[in-house]
């Protein structure tokens, strides 16, 4: 998949949110760095379909996703910030609900979800309740409810919020396993989420985004600060 986003912009009565956003988003880890109220979230929302922007068009391989419905969910899988996780719900019951909610069969689920809950070091924790995960287990199990279903595009929303050192260190080593092959696009505030694993970064400053002259393993910190200081 290629992801174009041509000419985005979102305003908010007298607030543009986003300004003219221009890029091109292909298969790999893709930064989106910037400080809160950049707009990053903003850009998540018209990416899930869950915003309009105000002009311009967000193309997947070529194809107007405002025109594209199941045909463009279905490949894509979204990890929000730590909200609306059902404390009650054992993780196992967690992942069969989102399945559910993607369309996906029960039968076509379960191994995906065994599957799934292994790969982020969940699948003993499966019959526990989610009020009893930490900060790091809950963000596992966003990102593998994220992936349900094989989407090509997954897209993570401060993925490390709330997180230990050692519990980032685990998250940023999955990320960078899952975007084998499929579009993964990382929105922080954060420079080592993604400094070691990005293979684009984009900067977004008040709601204008930037690419960065950046070969992945270089430090992002003197670039970071340049850009936006000690914001």
């Amino acid at each position: 998949m290629q992801l174009e986003l041509e000419h985005i912009s979102k305003r908010y009565k007298d607030k543009l949110a986003l300004e003219d956003v221009c890029v091109t988003m292909n298969p790999g880890v893709n930064g989106l760095l910037g400080p809160n109220g950049a707009g990053k979230s903003t850009l998540m929302g018209i990416l899930t379909k869950n915003l309009m922007a105000t002009s311009g068009i967000v193309r997947a391989d070529g194809k107007d996703i405002s025109r594209l419905g199941k045909e463009y969910m279905s490949k894509l899988g979204f990890a929000p910030q730590q909200q609306n996780m059902y404390p009650s719900f054992t993780g196992i019951r967690f992942m069969y609900y989102m399945a559910a909610l993607k369309g996906i069969p029960k039968k076509e689920a379960k191994p995906q979800i065994e599957t799934l809950l292994k790969k982020v070091n969940l699948w003993e924790d499966a019959g526990r309740k989610i009020g009893r995960y930490s900060g790091g287990m809950k963000q596992r199990l966003l990102v593998a409810q994220a992936m349900l279903g094989n989407p090509q595009l997954i897209l993570l929303d401060e993925p490390s919020a709330g997180l230990n050192p050692k519990e980032r260190v685990h998250l940023r080593n999955l990320i960078e396993e899952i975007a084998e092959g499929r579009i993964v696009v990382v929105a922080t505030h954060i420079i080592s989420d993604i400094e070691s694993i990005a293979d684009d970064i984009f900067f977004l400053k008040e709601g204008k985004l930037k690419e960065v002259s950046w070969k992945k393993g270089n430090t992002l910190e003197s670039l970071y600060l340049e850009e936006f200081g000690n914001a």
